[in-house]
């Protein structure tokens, strides 16, 4: 059993870092992402810190620009929009269980360097629980998030690593509203399209 899980961890090491083919599918002009992601992290302040996050979603992205900016800041902005059919936040009250749609991320795609595409993301949306996020507020909350990561290229594929920032809260829908801070490593899989 030990031996299985290290060649598993050794093979998906190789398949991430392993150099790409010559033909590598990145971000331009014109094209599309999708992706299927999940994540998961913990609250990080106050009455919110032991509060634990997990969500899985699915993206589709346009890349809507040329790569432009000066030196190490050149990229392509792309535009995309999350569904989150499964996100759980497991409170001190017990889990609640939610769907959410992220009908913005504003997404920074640096060129892609030796098969890696760094990027930098901010955006927000939904969530609607099955029970009050935090305890004692409301079943309705809006999200907003920043995170920074990696594509690792394939041939036709990529898969993505990042840490993000999340907060959770009503924005005022009900009161009180303290709102819950997380941090989260979300991977994903998913692949560009469409390029020129």
């Amino acid at each position: 059993m030990k031996t299985s899980f290290i060649a598993l961890i050794a093979l998906t090491t190789y398949a991430l870092l392993a150099s790409g083919a010559k033909a590598q599918a990145e971000p331009e002009a014109g094209g599309n992402e999708v992706q299927v992601w999940t994540g998961g992290g913990h609250g990080l302040n106050g009455s919110s810190s032991g509060t634990g996050v997990w969500n899985l979603g699915f993206r589709y992205g346009w890349v809507l620009t040329d790569a432009v900016g000066p030196g190490p800041l050149r990229g392509r902005f792309e535009y995309a929009v999350d569904v989150v059919p499964a996100f759980v936040v497991k409170q001190r009250n017990g889990a609640a269980y939610g769907i959410g749609l992220n009908p913005f991320a504003l997404k920074w795609d640096f060129v892609p360097r030796r098969g890696v595409v760094p990027y930098a993301e901010i955006g927000g949306g939904t969530l609607f629980s099955n029970t009050q996020v935090p305890p004692g507020t409301s079943r309705i909350n809006f999200t907003s998030s920043g995170a920074i990561g990696v594509h690792f290229l394939r041939r036709k594929n990529n898969w993505s690593a990042e840490v993000r920032f999340m907060h959770i809260s009503n924005a005022g829908l009900a009161s009180p509203n303290p709102g819950i801070n997380t941090i989260q490593v979300r991977i994903g899989f998913g692949r560009f399209s469409g390029q020129k």
